[in-house]
């Protein structure tokens, strides 16, 4: 059984509900149509909704736009649902609604839900909002009449006040009351929730029994890759055992030496911890998928999944950072040069989950950098990404690490090249070259739609050089164009 709030109204599901995914509850059981589905698979933005969910200091409601078309209804649970229906009071429209009518802001109409829950989700956030940051609050929404720019000034002229002094709507005035309905709901059992055999257990000892009763229970967190299995390949899901209440799997913990991360915590729960100790990876994150998918997705997932073409992974490498797993019973920290052992399979074994991930700290001597390159400037999939973590003594290399996805079945590392550079002057420029031509001959990637083969080995080689002028102190060129219009 899950209980949640539909807008203020209180719903309790048992497995007797056959709808799996919070699209097809709110389309199909409750005939709220607004939120469509246009990819069923998290790109379109067309289906976002809000879910509003207990913060970090138990003080406040933070509200985050999310997929409905590839979350698991059974993720609801202690949490506030909000869809387009909702945002109007007393028959006025929410500020946002109102914003977009008077910036002619829809045509067809079929985007324009889903670009309302964004703006309405941004509209809660104490951001400071410019034309970047709503860029990135529109990411994961595609529109493909009405064009950007009347969107873009709505956003700017409902969101751009500063948080205090935007106008309070329903949801301010009611936040007390939905913040103690949501912890009185988080409080009322000690039992993992269930519905529709996805169960939602809060402590290690609990994981460890459930898998005990299911010993072919697959794990979930975000569910934004897993979820396309139902949605995209029609497949029945399997029980199914979520890590994102499991305390053990939302801790971090910041030493002298690494960042020790939650596996559980959405990626946009992490990025400012994850920037503010590697700058480098700013851009990377900002180009992982979309602010829907990054408020569900997590670091651990994302590793999990062992997909040679994830973001991360080549990061986790480059890094030369560890997983640690456990079994319920006891930790183990396997290094991640060592995790991934073929296409989509590690060293986890039956009775293993990831627990953290643990990122070693840069020291002063390092430079990390971190180039993705796809078709789509953001929410697409890699062609190839490559990360590389060079630490220099005055000019020589004392070491390098690297880390690439794209290129291989599996996220993988340079040896030969990290082997061939240490000791020599980083300034040489013939050191560049010989990079370059390591790289080009150093893995068999495959033809696919996203790239050849040949171009795939041509990235690898540019990018390298593109490392190296980067790196150039007395160079200091810019070799990227991350802003457009």
């Amino acid at each position: 059984m899950i209980k949640f709030l539909l807008n203020n109204e209180l719903v309790t599901l048992d497995n007797k509900v056959a709808e799996v995914t919070v699209q097809q509850y709110l389309r199909d059981n409750k005939a709220l149509k607004g939120s469509k589905e246009g990819c069923a698979s998290g790109d379109c933005g067309a289906c976002t909704v809000v879910l509003g969910e207990i913060a970090p200091d138990q003080q406040r409601i933070h509200y985050r736009s999310i997929n409905s078309c590839i979350t698991l209804l059974a993720s609801l649970h202690g949490k506030q649902l909000i869809s387009v229906e909702h945002l109007s009071h007393n028959g006025a429209l929410h500020p946002v609604q109102q914003s977009l009518v008077d910036h002619h802001g829809s045509q067809c109409g079929f985007c324009t839900p889903g670009i309302v829950m964004s703006m309405f989700a941004l509209y809660h956030t104490d951001t400071a909002v410019n034309r970047d940051t709503i860029n990135t609050a529109l990411s994961g929404n595609l529109c493909r009449c009405t064009g950007y720019r009347p969107i873009i000034d709505a956003t700017r002229e409902s969101c751009g006040k500063p948080a205090g002094e935007r106008q309070p709507d329903q949801f301010t005035r009611r936040e007390a009351q939905t913040l103690a309905t949501l912890q009185a709901l988080q409080a009322e059992s000690s039992e993992p929730a269930t519905m529709n055999n996805v169960f939602l257990p809060q402590s290690r000892t609990e994981v460890a029994e459930l898998l005990a009763r299911y010993p072919d229970a697959r794990f979930v967190a975000g569910s934004t890759d897993l979820a396309l299995e139902y949605t995209q390949q029609l497949k029945s899901l399997p029980t199914l055992i979520s890590t994102t209440r499991v305390k053990e799997c939302r801790d971090v913990t910041v030493t002298d030496d690494h960042i020790s991360v939650g596996a559980a915590l959405p990626l946009n729960d992490i990025t400012a911890l994850l920037t503010q100790y590697f700058p480098a990876l700013h851009e990377l994150i900002d180009r992982f998928a979309s602010i829907p998918v990054r408020n569900q997705a997590t670091l651990g997932g994302n590793i999990a999944n062992a997909s040679p073409i994830g973001d991360m992974p080549p990061v986790l490498l480059a890094l030369n950072g560890a997983v640690e797993t456990d079994n319920g019973s006891e930790y183990r920290t396997v290094a991640a040069r060592e995790f991934f052992t073929g296409y989509r399979q590690t060293v986890l074994n039956d009775k293993e989950w990831i627990s953290a991930i643990r990122l070693p700290r840069l020291s002063a001597a390092a430079q990390l950098k971190a180039y993705k390159v796809s078709k789509r400037h953001e929410d697409d999939i890699s062609a190839v990404c490559a990360v590389f973590n060079i630490e220099l003594d005055g000019s020589t290399v004392k070491s390098l690490h690297t880390g690439f996805g794209g290129v291989a079945a599996t996220p993988v590392c340079c040896h030969a090249l990290e082997q061939h550079v240490v000791g020599k002057d980083w300034r040489n420029a013939q050191l560049r070259s010989e990079g370059m031509q390591i790289l080009s001959e150093a893995f068999s990637p495959i033809d696919d739609v996203r790239a050849s083969a040949a171009y795939r080995k041509q990235l690898l080689a540019n990018l390298w050089q593109r490392f190296w002028f980067e790196t150039q102190s007395e160079l200091l060129v810019s070799t990227r164009v991350a802003h457009y219009a």
